[in-house]
């Protein structure tokens, strides 16, 4: 994926939910954070960041912050990518466990649920839902980083559908290059984890990502292991 020119800044403060502070060029300027997590170690002053300029009149903010430094590492903080990351490795062929897919469709309905993708792969159709993760401790990557009731409910839809005899998957798109491994984060939301736990053992498949990520690009380039 090609990622739209970027502005270099420095993080100064969160202002709330959805809106940062940050230093462009001596000066500063308010820009769109477009995540609703915590990101606590990301979101510190005086890192580097990396903003994209958004001009349009009806805008409160004229960038959208995209990328931030962390140890050298470029993390992307913008949890509208993943999905679109997941639908390029699998229509590219680069995710092996949906090799063979031929056809992809997001945002579908079954039943009272809207899942993020509707696969026919091989062995049937797939639903799959992703998640964005942003934190790395000690090189595990950890989901979610702070309590998520959408993605509790996320998991028991797909219980619901590996029960109707449907492949069900949920993909976790690790925003960054430095994780060897990746696990539920027990102490940010233990009831997520226990689901997942359940999930897992109930046949959903449950896939992490790591993500190859420069300023310019960034694409799905590694599987990495689930630790229980």
């Amino acid at each position: 994926m090609d990622l739209p020119p970027t502005v270099e800044g420095r993080f100064l403060r969160r202002d709330n939910r959805f809106r940062v502070t940050v230093e462009i060029d001596g000066e500063e300027a308010a820009a769109h954070l477009p995540n609703s997590g915590r990101l606590g170690e990301l979101l510190e002053p005086g890192r580097p960041c990396y903003l994209v300029p958004q001009p349009a009149e009806h805008r409160r903010t004229a960038f959208d912050l995209l990328l931030v430094e962390y140890a050298g590492v470029l993390v992307s903080v913008d949890a509208r990518l993943p999905n679109r990351l997941f639908a390029e490795a699998v229509a590219t062929g680069t995710l092996e466990p949906f090799l063979g897919t031929t056809s992809i469709k997001a945002e579908v309905h079954h039943g009272e649920s809207r899942l993020d993708f509707q696969l026919v792969t091989p062995t049937g159709i797939c639903w799959v839902e992703t998640k964005s993760v942003t934190l790395v401790e000690n090189s595990v990557a950890l989901f979610p980083d702070a309590p998520t009731m959408r993605g509790q409910r996320h998991l028991g839809e797909l219980i619901n559908l590996v029960s109707e005899g449907f492949r069900a998957a949920v993909v976790f798109i690790i925003q960054r290059q430095d994780a060897t491994s990746f696990a539920p984060n027990r102490a940010a939301d233990p009831a997520f984890a226990h689901l997942l736990d359940q999930a897992h053992s109930k046949g959903v498949e449950v896939y992490g990502f790591l993500c190859s990520v420069t300023r310019k690009t960034m694409a799905v380039s590694a599987m990495v292991p689930l630790l229980s």
